[in-house]
């Protein structure tokens, strides 16, 4: 008995060793990957802090470092929200107008005298229900994304106008809307409310999709639908799950955007859709679906932040600010496809040769 367990411990151990390179290699080709597919991004991002730094020494202060995060939280919010859809090989059109009616859906709600917890509780509630229509009718109804987030792009945005005929809702007066105001705009120990809140969100949206089998689940049907189901991935379900999670995501950045503004707004920004897009697809994230995470997707929502703050410092009209999200976009994107077509390592040998 004791002979066969002298027998058997160095295998079992080998085995305990192989086992364990083969993770560590693993996490090595993931951060690997992640690094080739955000180097871009991180040389942008430090090549224009460090030219902002030394033509505006204003740039790198504590408050307009505030400044940049509180402009972009909207932004980020939603751009989680895209990621996870891109990932699944989808996309969703009508996150900006589903923010818009959201938010105006909470200014309603403030206006009829609703407290805080219930008001932010039925916004949300709204939210889910917007993921909800996109979902059903892509994931069971097989409609295809582009015309089902097309449409309802022009539905939530109508409906959102319907609301209060167009006008915008002055939320400031409202009781219901203070707890909302000092949470968007107060800070604790010189580090704002929104930031910590940016944080969480995004820590938590970085764990759901790598450490969980939802999140595994999406990468898998973002690579490919038909081997994601015959491995026992149920595809409808988890893609009407994503499209929940982006209307509720929807719903948190209207929530931020009505406490900046202080106001409820139908008015759709005609540069955010794209901005989030160019965002998420910037941070690495392939438009074909299957790769890409929320590190990358924060990276990209920086760059685009730090581009817009640097145009408003250098006193260049915010005009332009369309202009270079999309040449930005179509920078990352004409990158993506040339690192998915290997065109880089073709390259380097009649470089190097």
């Amino acid at each position: 008995m004791s002979q066969d367990t002298v027998s058997e411990s160095p295998i079992t151990e080998q085995l305990s060793q192989t086992n364990s390179i083969s993770r560590r290699r693993l996490v090595l080709g993931v951060v690997a990957r992640a690094a080739s597919r955000n180097t871009g991004v991180l040389a942008g991002l430090a090549v224009l802090s460090i030219f902002m730094t030394l033509t505006r020494p204003v740039f790198l202060t504590w408050g307009n470092i505030t400044n940049i995060v509180g402009a972009n939280s909207v932004i980020l919010v939603l751009a989680i929200g895209a990621t996870f859809v891109i990932i699944s090989a989808g996309i969703d059109l009508s996150a900006a107008s589903a923010a818009a009616l959201a938010g105006m859906s909470f200014g309603v709600l403030l206006d009829l005298g609703w407290g805080a917890t219930s008001a932010v509780s039925g916004t949300l509630l709204v939210g889910l229900v917007l993921g909800l229509i996109n979902g059903v009718l892509i994931a069971y109804v097989r409609v295809p994304f582009l015309v089902v987030t097309l449409g309802t792009l022009s539905v939530f945005g109508s409906l959102a106008l319907v609301l209060k005929q167009g006008q915008t809702i002055n939320t400031f007066s409202l009781p219901g809307f203070q707890p909302v105001y000092r949470f968007v705009s107060g800070e604790v120990a010189g580090i704002t409310y929104l930031l910590i809140f940016d944080m969480l969100v995004v820590l938590c949206a970085a764990f759901t999709l790598r450490y969980t089998s939802f999140g595994r689940a999406v990468f898998a049907v973002g690579s490919n639908a038909e081997a994601a189901h015959l491995n026992g991935i149920n595809v409808a379900r988890t893609v009407l799950s994503i499209y929940v999670l982006a209307g509720m995501f929807a719903a948190l950045a209207s929530l931020i955007q009505v406490g900046r503004l202080t106001g409820a707004s139908p008015n759709i920004d005609s540069n955010l859709l794209l901005t989030v897009i160019a965002a998420v697809l910037i941070g690495g994230t392939a438009y074909s679906g299957g790769e890409g995470g929320v590190g990358g997707t924060v990276l990209g929502v920086l760059f685009l932040g730090i581009i817009q703050n640097a145009l408003t410092l250098s006193d260049i009209s915010t005009f332009w600010r369309g202009t270079v999200n999309g040449l930005v976009l179509i920078a990352a994107v004409t990158l993506g496809v040339a690192r998915q077509h290997g065109w880089f390592a073709k390259l380097r040998p009649a470089a190097f040769g």
